[in-house]
């Protein structure tokens, strides 16, 4: 009793909760990392009163909850027990991912449809903004079964993390450094984008230079940033590093890489308008994959992760709880823009 009485109590801190639904989470959570299981009887009415200081009603209403959803059941005049351990039907999960581009539509599509038809999943979106970030942290905690979150690469996330419970956090998309033993399933930019630049060097070097559009601060890893450095280095190659295209300004003999698609979309009618043969005149090679890019123009070279695979594993983690610490690779896919 003591332990579901603690259980509940954890969940004190979280303003944002209210009392009933500190109960009905604390309760799933006792479920849930088997302090109790199946058939156990829960504590009465009047213990959670004594223990918590709870309103008599407050806690009818919650159990009444819990019993509606199946996950406990009442025996008259015995008490509460509990009817199912199997309380990931009833699991609420939040995605906090960057944003919704085309590849991260990809991963929520696989996501959604791994965990199936019984777990409600609420998605938010931090935009790479460290305030927004932290902001819905606060504000989903202790209100969800599991948190599955694409960290902004910053000292400060890892003290933001650490206000959810470790066990019950996947990592996706992005993997940084923490003092906790986290789940994850992301993507690697440094080597992998290296190992990419080297596979098309013989197709870069047919241009005279290779321009590569990186906004500073921004979510844009900078992983791939040195990468490209290190690559014009190694393999003396000519090419410059802007923040931003300008429309109209795209030249022939040129090799183009950009992370954004607005930006690749916008360099594709300058081309086209310019009557610039791609994959002779000028070059283009795009990050993250997608439909799109394998028919525009006769296909668009791009390096990426398999964001399908990654909402897969993702969504098997939930359901599972097996530990993962997995990159899922990185897969040049070599097209006609080159």
């Amino acid at each position: 009793m003591k332990q579901i009485i603690q259980q509940i109590k954890n969940l004190e801190s979280i303003n944002s909760l209210s009392k009933h639904e500190q109960l009905v989470q604390g309760i799933i959570n006792a479920i849930d990392e088997k302090v109790v299981t199946k058939g156990d009887l829960l504590p009465s009415v009047n213990t959670f009163i004594s223990e918590l200081g709870f309103a008599r009603e407050t806690i009818a209403k919650a159990y009444k909850e819990l019993v509606h959803r199946g996950i406990i059941e009442s025996k008259n005049r015995l008490g509460y027990f509990v009817a199912t351990n199997d309380v990931k039907q009833e699991l609420k999960v939040a995605l906090l991912i960057f944003a919704f581009d085309i590849f991260q539509e990809t991963f929520y599509e696989n996501f959604r449809k791994g965990l199936g038809k019984n777990i409600q999943l609420d998605i938010f979106f931090h935009h790479n903004n460290f305030d927004t970030f932290e902001s819905i942290v606060q504000n989903i905690k202790g209100k969800y079964g599991m948190f599955v979150i694409a960290p902004i690469p910053s000292k400060k996330t890892p003290a933001v993390l650490k206000q959810l419970p470790t066990n019950r956090v996947l990592l996706v998309d992005r993997f940084i450094e923490t003092d906790e033993d986290y789940n994850y399933v992301a993507q690697e930019f440094g080597d992998s984008s290296y190992n990419a630049f080297v596979q098309l060097k013989d197709k870069i070097k047919k241009y005279d230079e290779i321009i590569f559009f990186f906004k500073p601060s921004s979510a844009e890893p900078d992983e791939i940033l040195n990468s490209f450095k290190r690559f014009m280095k190694d393999y003396d190659i000519k090419g410059v590093i802007k923040e931003e295209y300008v429309s109209g300004s795209l030249e022939k003999g040129k090799v183009y890489f950009t992370i954004h698609n607005l930006e690749l979309w916008e360099m594709l009618k300058d081309s086209k308008i310019k009557g610039l043969k791609i994959g002779s005149d000028i070059g283009f090679i795009s990050h993250n994959d997608d439909i799109v890019k394998e028919i525009i123009f006769d296909g668009v070279t791009t390096f990426s992760t398999d964001f399908s695979e990654m909402g897969k594993k993702a969504a098997n983690f939930v359901l599972n709880r097996k530990k993962i610490q997995e990159i899922v690779p990185t897969i040049l896919v070599d097209r006609n823009s080159l």
